[in-house]
């Protein structure tokens, strides 16, 4: 066991080396920019420096936390135990709940100030981390994720209002482009980061690794922001939207996780749960339209601009979302990648953006905003029609290869969508517009987890039945290819057969949905060019980011 505490500090030690060095780089900005009042304005830390690593450093390790997980999901059912459906839940409940949170970052931020609620919600960030990796079974795993998710929420814009007060108004775009690099790192760390401790160590470990990065995070900010002046409220909480959300919310994602599990119509409890969910989210709809001071204000979407700019975002982000968790369960389930290298195949996604943040943020609004995410969509849309024609013996090159490309049409999505979206907000609309296209768009993410394993897994059957139609013990050409496989070993000939069998199926159903998920990026750009310029960005608002 020392061997292995000493390895395990030696691990903690070099990613958090890593994670302060990520910190000293720039990086793209995040579509909610909070402008600081006059009363914080004028505040400055004793020590600027290591505020912004702080900063920073919570905000890698949250978004960290929405993919480093994904290489790890065959490994995680495994261990505890449970199907490659159900390890799903690790995604999405952390989505939902992060999805829920994020309309109550305003109402929370008013309440108990912007520095007590960064520091409660990092360390509860933290202890739920914790939990994570000591849990001895799935529905463990899946409540603390849920957990936090929901603290994780209000941790960006938060993060966001408190980077912008401590710099010198010259210096506020620099901040934002140095926390949103942070925000740009993460997701291309995660996959491999989470991969190697998998392989190397346990899993647990994935959810370990935040306990120092979060107890430093906290500590720095807390202590340099200790004399930061902030004006709190008990505003007005609007209780029936904030239980018909959750209840609808979460009913729904029990829909979609368990439906195919329970054979869905056919189960009464999803009867019931779909019933509750429709009834939840219509009384929702109706209590956000007719309240005065509702959690999430849907009459936002009366604007042109951000009414189809929201729809692109949201559509296109679900299917970026599906690609980002399907291709890592493919690598390791249909081509038999260990995690690491699944990570390493899919890695490649985050070149480009990385080396066009900068480009791209400066130049774009020269141009027509909807031409940039026009030529984004088409390059995310050719590269899933390009990986619908993947086979098992792809080599790694053409599967990094493609994640390269598609990092092409990441780059020139997130900014030029955004913008445009905010773009005919009233400027006292910023805050909550932004708050609402990021709810829905985490959202989005998290349904598509879902339809995209039931559709991966479903398909494959239908597949597998076609497939075997053929097979039969009257069939000379069956006969034949059983006898040479299994040397006359009938049951070790089938057994060989139905995995090759099922193998096929499942890449079958693999290509038929990045085939559907290139027409969906190709039928969004009819949304974006709906419409309508001037995109410039109001006074008050920043409209670049992820």
């Amino acid at each position: 066991m020392a061997v292995g505490d000493n390895r395990c500090n030696r691990v903690l030690l070099l990613a958090v080396s890593v994670l302060m060095a990520v910190g000293k780089h720039r990086l793209r900005s995040y579509p909610i920019v909070l402008v600081p009042s006059a009363m914080t304005a004028s505040f400055r830390p004793p020590n600027l420096a290591l505020s912004t690593v702080g900063l920073s450093l919570a905000i890698f390790m949250q978004v960290l936390d929405t993919t480093i997980a994904n290489v790890s999901l065959p490994t995680i059912a495994g261990n505890l135990g449970v199907s490659s459906d159900q390890s799903t839940w690790v995604i999405t409940s952390f989505a939902v709940s992060m999805a829920i949170s994020l309309p109550l970052t305003g109402f929370l931020t008013r309440r108990f100030g912007e520095v007590k609620l960064f520091v409660w919600c990092t360390s509860l960030f933290v202890l739920a981390s914790f939990l994570c990796g000591v849990s001895q079974s799935m529905g463990m795993l899946i409540m603390f994720r849920a957990i936090q998710g929901a603290v994780a929420g209000p941790m960006y814009p938060v993060t966001q209002s408190l980077m912008i007060g401590i710099y010198p108004s010259d210096k506020r775009g620099m901040a934002l482009a140095l926390l949103s690099m942070v925000a740009v790192v993460a997701p291309i760390a995660g996959p491999i980061l989470g991969g190697w401790i998998t392989d190397n160590y346990s899993w647990p470990w994935i959810f370990f690794i935040n306990v120092p990065i979060g107890i430093f995070a906290s500590l720095v900010v807390a202590s340099q922001m200790k004399g930061r002046v902030e004006k709190t409220e008990k505003p007005k909480m609007d209780y029936v939207g904030l239980v018909s959300l959750i209840i609808g919310v979460g009913a729904l994602q029990i829909v979609l996780d368990k439906g195919n599990d329970a054979d869905w119509f056919d189960s009464s409890f999803i009867v019931i749960t779909s019933i509750v969910s429709a009834i939840s989210i219509a009384v929702f709809l109706i209590w956000e339209l007719s309240d005065t001071s509702p959690i999430v204000d849907l009459k936002l979407l009366r604007h042109r601009n951000f009414k189809y700019g929201t729809l692109a975002l949201v559509l296109s982000y679900a299917a970026y979302f599906a690609i980002n968790l399907l291709l890592p369960q493919w690598l390791q389930r249909n081509l038999g990648y260990t995690a690491t290298w699944a990570g390493f195949a899919a890695a490649p996604l985050g070149v480009i953006p990385l080396m066009l943040t900068f480009v791209v943020g400066r130049y774009a609004m020269r141009f027509d905003l909807r031409i940039l995410a026009t030529v984004a969509f088409v390059v995310m849309g050719g590269t899933c029609f390009l990986r619908s024609g993947f086979y098992l013996d792809i080599d790694f090159y053409h599967v990094a290869l493609m994640q390269l490309m598609m990092g092409l049409g990441v780059a020139l999505f997130f900014m030029p969508v955004t913008v445009i979206l905010l773009s005919d907000l009233n400027p006292n609309e910023i805050a909550a517009g932004s708050g609402l296209a990021t709810f829905l768009r985490t959202l989005g993410g998290s349904f598509a987890a879902s339809f995209t394993t039931f559709m991966w897994d479903r398909r494959a059957v239908v597949h597998h039945a076609q497939l075997a139609e053929g097979i039969t013990a009257y069939s000379p050409t069956a006969i034949d290819a059983m006898s040479q496989i299994g040397h006359g070993n009938a049951p070790l000939a089938a057994s060989v057969i139905n995995n090759m069998i099922t193998q096929q199926a499942y890449q079958i159903s693999f290509n038929e949905l990045f085939y559907a998920l290139g027409w969906i990026f190709f039928l969004l750009i009819g949304a974006v060019w709906l419409a309508k310029p001037p995109f410039a960005a109001k006074a008050g608002a920043a409209a670049a980011g992820h």
